[in-house]
């Protein structure tokens, strides 16, 4: 009985090791999404990252430890990484003569590891707006429809910042503008949850259940969830220091842990906008340096992002 009692224990070790979350002391991974096609022609290759913690944000400023093989280090990458998986963050345009044979690399060391994506033409990698919607999760895998086929990004416009440059502790007001097509309309989860259990009820010839909030249910694809709807969400792009938002901004990375202010978290409902699609937020700055901070309107399938940059000092 011994050699079984210690392979179970062996076995009980093991197992938990590889389903283990961290809040912080993990790497970031780059990752290369696809590439896309521009109206005019012209070629972009596709990035985003992991950022394997759920809470710590890690920067990282251009150079060998966050750079690319080809045109230069600096090629629009963020240098602030958000917790979790962040896709489609950032485009590069690709250089002329490239074949579907050459590579452009995305070199990132953090937490003492080197990890890199490697970006190619190959046809399979081909994207578009109905494959964006898809990886992000509002569609699920395969699936799509003559509305979802139409959808077209939200519009974001900042409004010219008065100040570029601010003092310490010296709150910024930011006003974005934001319009959309009203496509994809946000789901009903009653009516969804009415239909689930009319459901129920006629396959075991039944009584129709109560109404369950499919919120609550487990997952039913193996992709990312996230809930539709219009909403902006700030965030920092570039620069190391401490920024607080006033009033604090829906997530855009992809947190799907009950309550958390996060399209992809169970329960969540995207925020009523202003019916001129003005929205302000407040920005202080805890420690000097060159900010580049990023205004996603993001409809809950495709997003449009507008960066503005905002220089601390003492």
């Amino acid at each position: 009985m011994l050699p079984v009692v210690v392979g179970l224990l062996l076995i009980q070790q093991r197992v938990p090791a590889q389903s283990l979350s961290y809040t912080k002391g993990q790497n970031v991974a780059p990752a290369y999404e696809g590439w896309e096609q521009g109206p005019d022609g012209t070629k972009y290759f596709l990035f985003g990252y992991m950022n394997r913690n759920w809470e710590e944000e890690i920067d990282v400023p251009v150079g060998p430890d966050n750079g690319f093989n080809v045109g230069g280090a600096d090629q629009g990458q963020p240098t602030h990484f958000l917790p979790r998986r962040n896709r489609f963050v950032f485009k590069v345009r690709v250089p002329n003569g490239f074949s579907d044979k050459d590579e452009l690399i995305w070199t990132l060391t953090t937490h003492g590891k080197t990890e890199k994506a490697y970006a190619s033409l190959r046809y399979d990698y081909v994207v578009d707006d109905v494959v964006k919607a898809s990886e992000t999760g509002a569609l699920g895998a395969g699936t799509s429809s003559p509305e979802v086929r139409s959808n077209k990004p939200p519009a974001v416009t900042v409004e010219e910042v008065k100040a570029r440059s601010v003092k310490i502790g010296e709150p910024l007001t930011l006003v974005a503008e934001v319009k959309d097509d009203g496509i994809p309309k946000p789901r009903d989860l009653s009516r969804v949850a009415a239909a689930q259990a009319r459901a129920a009820a006629q396959a075991t010839g039944g009584a129709a259940a109560p109404p369950r909030n499919p919120a609550m249910s487990p997952p039913t694809r193996i992709t990312v969830g996230k809930n539709l709807g219009l909403h902006v969400s700030w965030f920092v792009y570039r620069g190391a220091g401490k920024v607080t938002f006033d009033p604090p901004q829906v997530k855009a990375w992809e947190d799907t842990r009950a309550g958390a202010n996060s399209p992809w978290a169970p329960l969540w409902a995207a925020p009523k906008l202003p019916a001129d699609g003005r929205l302000e937020v407040r920005v202080t700055f805890d420690d000097p340096g060159t900010y580049v901070l990023r205004c996603r309107a993001d409809d809950g399938a495709l997003v449009a992002d507008e960066d503005v940059t905002i220089v601390v000092k003492p």
